[in-house]
């Protein structure tokens, strides 16, 4: 049984404070993942963090997701990978010494792309990973780039590529927003559930980040996620809040929190 988890870079970082991170809340995040992992010793996890208020900023000042041309912006592209690798480092050691099994797969000496697509990943060594029963973790990264020089791809679209490689039965996205706003930022109408039928009307009602989010924010996220499960038909997606204490817990234990994405509301 295998989920793909992602702790946004909302939820472990203050994305309005450069380099602050929500240390009790990451201690939290981590003790409840291992407390799931210790109540059902079959789940296998993938883990993945945003950049949240470390690697966006420099991301933004340098535009490093829309290509990488002149000096000025390969050291824009080195100071990026700098930003992403720290706080990778800090959630490798909290997650540590929850005696959880983690090894960090930095995207950015993996990956190749072509155009912001993933040209080039060679999966084995996650694979091989989860079969020694230890957690990947990946991350929001500056990725070398075919086209345009350099970019940067989101921990969605990483999870979305791996899915195709490595099945998992449902990818958890835990932000600090209850589920995906109709009404964003008024945030009064909770969207319960988004299927491939209801997709049109419900991406024009949606809103981006109140916060720097280079890849996007919340549309680019349900975008991404529907495009998935069209390949993926029994593949299931929650988008929910891990500021709620116990809802990382009761969603690797198979809770539909937030709002659910699928294929059909059947």
């Amino acid at each position: 049984m295998l989920y793909f988890l992602k702790l946004g870079g909302s939820l472990i970082t203050n994305k309005n404070q450069v380099h602050i991170t929500r240390m009790k809340t990451i201690h939290r995040l981590a003790a409840e993942i291992a407390s799931a992992r210790k109540k059902n010793p079959n789940l296998k996890l993938v883990l993945g963090h945003g950049s949240g208020s470390f690697g966006h900023v420099p991301a933004n000042k340098y535009r490093t997701r829309d290509g990488v041309n002149n000096r000025e912006e390969w050291h824009g592209f080195t100071e990026v990978w700098q930003e992403a690798h720290s706080l990778d480092q800090i959630m490798v050691d909290v997650l540590t010494r929850h005696d959880i099994p983690v090894i960090s797969f930095p995207p950015s000496s993996m990956i190749i792309a072509e155009n912001k697509n993933i040209k080039i990943w060679e999966v084995s060594p996650i694979k091989k990973a989860l079969d020694a029963d230890l957690i990947p973790l990946i991350y929001g990264d500056v990725i070398f780039d075919l086209t345009i020089g350099g970019t940067i791809l989101s921990t969605e679209e990483l999870f979305a590529y791996l899915a195709i490689s490595l099945k998992p039965i449902k990818i958890l996205i835990a932000g600090i927003e209850e589920g995906v706003w109709q009404d964003y930022p008024s945030n009064r109408q909770l969207i319960p559930q988004i299927t491939q039928k209801t997709e049109p009307g419900i991406l024009n009602r949606l809103g981006g980040s109140n916060s720097v989010d280079v890849t996007g924010g919340m549309v680019e996220k349900v975008k991404s996620m529907l495009a998935l499960i069209s390949l993926l038909p029994d593949l299931e997606i929650n988008i929910f809040s891990g500021i709620i204490p116990g809802n990382v817990f009761n969603s690797l234990n198979g809770a539909n929190l937030g709002t659910r994405i699928k294929r059909s509301l059947n």
